[in-house]
This record gives structure tokens, sequence and C-alpha cells, in this order.
């Protein structure tokens, strides 16, 4: 009963507010201003670049989504707490804090497809230079080429401009390679310019079986990288399942025990302190087994 009053409070609560204002579009408008310029103000150069990029991508969270998530995340905490804890101010502790969490998991989010973006990028970019080289015989010349084809996109594309430029100024790919491997550390470019490394300095003559060789390669990491991929959403589908039923052990001991012999123990502040913090660990377990999900694609 306490819970739907709450509920109760806070939809008249929010009407209340509605009407003060001249609609509730010009209130969300400046809500949404101010979190922009705070996180214009705080949020690092890098992770502006990727929001950005998601964006583009139409993968970004819209308002609507984010007021799903929210409202999504407060009503199952708010479910989960009650039923606990029969207390209506853990309950909406609980609720608030579980917004707190849409964030962090619009960031991992945001992450993953970032890195399956650049990914796919830097597939492209090892494909496409043993091509081009198959042709130029010159791997300055090779990056050249990938930079005008016109399929490469930042961030990739700018750095592409950057080896051949430091390759022109240096006279020798040495630092070119090195700060493409530091920037992109993944196999499939380390193996491919060790190789051209090899090649350049050792001055090989009859490089086409080598670079069919690292052809095959590459399309044996990708693979293994979307098998992955794969197998990391079959995981993830499962985790959550199971973490979300974890949750609801507590009910299984109230039909046990009895809803009131439940209840009396509550009174006890050492049963109190044993859900909270099966809560919170098992609230931990989801949250690692999230950033697990949404690790970086590919990269070693």
């Amino acid at each position: 009963m306490e819970l739907v009053l709450l509920f109760i409070i806070a939809i008249f609560a929010i009407a209340y507010r509605s009407s003060q204002n001249k609609s509730v579009a010009s209130t969300t408008k400046y809500i949404s201003g101010q979190a922009r310029d705070l996180y214009e103000r705080v949020a690092p150069f890098s992770y502006k670049q990727m929001r950005a990029k998601i964006k583009d991508l139409g993968e970004d969270f819209t308002p609507k989504q984010f007021i799903r998530q929210i409202i999504l995340f407060a009503g199952l905490a708010s479910v989960i707490s009650y039923l606990s804890f029969y207390n209506p101010v853990i309950t909406i502790m609980y609720a608030a804090a579980a917004t707190f969490v849409v964030p962090y998991l619009q960031f991992l989010k945001s992450k993953r497809v970032y890195s399956e973006y650049v990914f796919e990028q830097i597939q492209t970019y090892t494909t496409n230079v043993i091509m081009e080289f198959n042709t130029t015989q010159s791997f300055v010349k090779s990056l050249e080429g990938v930079r005008d084809s016109g399929i490469l996109e930042d961030p990739v594309l700018s750095d592409v401009k950057t080896m051949i430029e430091m390759s022109y100024t240096n006279g020798t790919i040495d630092q070119s390679i090195a700060y493409f491997d530091e920037r992109y550390p993944y196999y499939m470019v380390k193996n491919m310019h060790q190789l051209f490394y090899q090649i350049t300095k050792e001055g090989a003559r009859d490089s086409g079986e080598s670079l069919e060789n690292m052809s095959l390669d590459i399309d044996a990491l990708v693979e293994g990288v979307y098998r992955d991929r794969m197998d990391r959403a079959n995981f993830h589908t499962r985790f959550v399942t199971f973490g979300l039923a974890l949750f609801f052990l507590v009910m299984a001991m109230q039909f046990l025990l009895g809803k009131d012999s439940y209840i009396k123990l509550l009174d006890m502040w050492y049963v109190d302190l044993l859900l909270h913090g099966i809560i919170l660990i098992n609230c931990y377990f989801l949250l690692s087994g999230e950033k697990y999900y949404n690790e970086d694609v590919g990269v070693e």
C-alpha cells in the first residue's frame, strides 16, 4: 500500500510542477541545456569524439529512451527493495540510486559501439593497404591510396594522414608504424606492420606470398572477433537473466517462512544488513558482467 501511495504522490507532484510551467518541453529543454553545458566543461576530449561518432552512427540514446531506462530501473529497484524490506524510505533510496546506473550503462554501450566501429575501420585499413601494396610495392604509397579511396573515416583516416606526414618528414616508416600501433593495439595491425617493416628493411623482392598469407591471417582474426562478439551476446542474455533471478530469491524465502515471520526477521539489524549486502553484491556482479560484455572489441 505504501508503495502505491508513493507512486500516486510522485505523479501528482509531476503534474503540479508541469502546470506551473508554460510547457513540459521548456523545462526539459532547460534541464538538457544545463546538462549539456556541464558536459562540455568537464568531459574529456576523447569521450566527446566518441559521443559525436555514436550520434553520427545513430546509436545514441534519445531522450525518450533515456527516460524509459530511468523509469524501468527505478521501478525494478522499487519492487525489489520493497519486497525485501517493506520500508518506503529504503525503497525511495534504492530507486534513486538505480537512476544513476543508467548513464553508466549508456557509457558502456557507447564504448562498445564505438569499439566495434573502429574495429571495422581497422579491418578495412589493413585489407586495403595490402591490396594497394600489391600494386604500388610501397608502404607510403599504399597509405596514400587508402587515404584517397574514401573508404576510411575518422579517427582512423586522420591517423593514416598523420602516418603519411611522419613518413615523409622522417624519411622512414618506423615512427609512423610505432604511432599507429600505439593508437590501435590490434593483432592484425601489429602483424601487418611488422611484415611491411621487414619487407622495407630487408628489401624483399617477392612479397606476394607473404601478403597473401597475411590476408588469410587477418580473415582468421576477424572471424575470431566476430565469433567472440556472438558468444558475448549469448553470455549477456543468460547472465542478466541469472542476475535478476538472484534478486527475487527473497520471495522464495518469504514463501518458505511466511510473510509475517519474514517481516519479524527484518526487525533484527543483522538481517537487514545481510539483505543490503546481498543486494549490493548482486548489483556489483551485474555491473561487472555489463562491463565485460562491453569491453573493447578485438583489442589485445
